[in-house]
């Protein structure tokens, strides 16, 4: 069987006419550089070098060789000077996954931001509330929301997540502002309805008393219809505060029961592994926790807050 090591370090001597020298210039031993010279000429049944005390010369069957040799080992390196370039400089395909409602508010401007800051990187995003699996779809860093099951990725903390109750202006203007849990529940709702069935939305007080959702008059699978319908005055909602931040802000939607958080959850990031993590897969991670610290929406009330270092999942 052929070793690549063999014809290095044979090149290396036939280049430099010199045992010794070959030796030095490879970091080997030269006990181990005439070792190889051995079992290569053993394995090919000819003498390469012609040796003497005093002189080391090729022979013509080594010429031969070596001229074949230098192509191969020059091939090598190039091919090491790719991948270490590659190393070297963030560039190349990153392939990310991330659920359809966060993808579809807050992701795009981060990715936007990481491509001016990286153009030499390409980036595919993959919007899907499935859980993917990273190795067998070929994704190199998943967004999702925790808890997380146990696992052999390693994720990366972003940022708290919660969800708040909210109503248009235009809805509490007819209806009147709910100002205590029991009134809340009152109110006719729009409500996400994952697969057609009811989640229990609710949102709680620091000293533990809740509001719960009351009649449900307008359910959808679709997280983003549910959020026009409120802003269109459909009814009360509790709805994730990374999709209702800017409507907050701008006034077309108004916080209820200002004390009251509900679905407090953690974002993440994760991949298959730290071990040779490829520049442009780091570089764009590192740029999601800079993106998320702090969250580009409001703040949960009270809500941890970790941005920390990788952690296995």
């Amino acid at each position: 069987m052929m070793d690549l090591n063999e014809l290095v370090v044979f090149a290396k001597v036939a280049e430099t006419r010199s045992f010794t020298a070959a030796a030095a210039e490879l970091g080997l031993p030269k006990s181990t550089v005439s070792r190889k010279i051995a079992q290569l000429e053993e394995r090919l049944g000819a003498r390469l070098l012609q040796r003497t005390t005093r002189k080391l010369a090729l022979t013509e069957v080594g010429a031969a060789y070596f001229e074949r040799c230098t192509r191969i080992v020059a091939d090598i390196t190039a091919a090491d000077r790719i991948v270490t370039d590659a190393q070297a400089t963030p560039r190349g395909l990153v392939r990310v996954s991330a659920p359809v409602d966060l993808a579809s508010t807050f992701l795009g401007e981060v990715l936007a931001d990481f491509s001016r800051a990286y153009p030499e990187i390409l980036l595919e995003l993959d919007a899907t509330d499935r859980i993917v699996d990273l190795i067998d779809d070929g994704i190199d860093v998943g967004i999702r929301v925790g808890p997380l099951p146990e696992s052999s990725l390693v994720a990366r903390r972003l940022a708290p997540l919660c969800a708040f109750a909210v109503a248009s202006p235009a809805y509490l203007a007819k209806a009147g502002t709910p100002t205590t849990a029991a009134e809340f529940a009152t109110h006719p709702a729009a409500m996400f309805l994952p697969n057609g069935r009811r989640a229990p939305w609710s949102v709680a007080a620091p000293d533990g008393e809740v509001a719960e959702v009351g009649e449900v008059r307008l359910g959808s699978s679709s997280m983003l219809a549910v959020v026009q319908a409120t802003l269109a005055g459909a009814g009360v909602s509790v709805l994730p505060d990374f999709y209702v931040a800017r409507h907050i802000t701008q006034g077309r939607l108004i916080r209820l029961l200002p004390t009251f958080v509900g679905d407090r959850r953690e974002l993440f990031a994760v991949y298959p592994s730290t071990r040779n993590l490829a520049p442009r897969v780091r570089a764009f991670i590192d740029h999601l926790v800079t993106a998320f610290d702090p969250p580009p929406w409001t703040r949960c009330e009270k809500a941890p807050h970790h941005v920390g270092s990788p952690t296995l999942v």
